[in-house]
């Protein structure tokens, strides 16, 4: 288990959202180790080194699985001849700083054939960011995220919105989820450490309670 006792654990409402963007920022901005438990695809750049690329630095912890296809965990340790379970995870040693830990896909993507990542989420017990798109589709996807996390008792830490802004998706997912929102991360142009780096947080007093809520 990781000595400091704190952390995050960064979901999305898909796959594809921009949940390793969000965490690079994350890592960034709180100085934090980085854990991706279940990495699925192999042939291109891995989501820990993406978050490595993008965080300035962060320390990335190995993953426990590496998963040859770019499928949902289930399927893809299946093709590769392997079983995930829930006793296989453990929180890492972070050297006491902050842990992120990313997961794969959404919420209730399958880990094995009875679990799914709440479940892992449930395990780990790290309070969650959801990741969500900006586009059209987002406020069911995002509000439906939030109350699957929520019928679990696990604590909702914010929401980081992923991609052109739009004030009318932003307000409706705040008020009906009753969530924080932690920043808004725009298309990167470049994708570069200095430009993600720039990218504040949505609210500055918000930011400073998410810090002190995970003891920083």
């Amino acid at each position: 288990m990781s000595d400091s006792g704190t952390g995050v654990f960064v979901t999305g409402t898909d796959t594809g959202v921009g949940k390793s963007i969000a965490s690079a920022w994350l890592v960034a901005r709180l100085g934090a180790c980085y854990w991706k438990p279940v990495q699925s695809g192999l042939e291109e750049e891995s989501d820990s080194r993406l978050v490595a690329r993008l965080s300035g630095g962060g320390r990335i912890l190995p993953e426990r699985f590496r998963l040859n296809a770019p499928l949902s965990p289930h399927e893809s340790a299946r093709r590769d001849g392997l079983a995930i379970r829930l006793e296989d995870f453990a929180l890492p040693d972070a050297g006491g700083a902050c842990l992120v830990v990313e997961g794969a896909g959404g919420v209730l993507v399958p880990l094995n054939h009875r679990e799914t990542m709440a479940d892992l989420m449930v395990r780990l017990a790290l309070p969650v960011v959801v990741v969500a798109r900006t586009t059209l589709g987002t406020i069911n996807h995002t509000l439906l995220t939030l109350e699957a996390l929520r019928r679990r008792d696990l604590e909702i830490l914010g929401v980081i919105l992923s991609g052109v802004p739009n004030a009318v998706n932003r307000t409706a997912i705040t008020d009906f989820g009753a969530a924080p929102l932690l920043a808004e991360i725009p298309w990167l142009d470049p994708m570069t450490p200095e430009v993600l780096a720039a990218v504040p947080p949505w609210d500055p007093e918000r930011w400073m309670i998410t810090r002190r809520r995970l003891g920083l």
